[in-house]
């Protein structure tokens, strides 16, 4: 089954209720997002990313039609 951005963004907020998050992309399978989140500050991009991917339960690594490819931009607030 395909994901939507909404559906990106709802699994995201869960996690980070406080983020400005944006999700582009409207193949089901192929997305780009950025968090802007206050709880990245003094984390490096690394560990910034995987509190995102963790926040997708799964649907990364999920069966087939499931989100494929996401570009992922993340920072704390400036």
């Amino acid at each position: 089954m395909a994901i939507t951005a909404a559906e990106i963004e709802s699994l995201i907020r869960e996690s980070f209720p406080d983020a400005k998050i944006n999700v582009f992309g409207d193949d089901g399978q192929h997305f780009a997002a950025e968090v802007i989140d206050e709880s990245f500050r003094g984390k490096n991009r690394v560990q910034q990313q995987r509190a995102v991917y963790a926040a997708l339960k799964g649907r990364m690594d999920g069966p087939a039609g499931a989100l494929h490819a996401l570009a992922l931009t993340t920072k704390a607030p400036e």
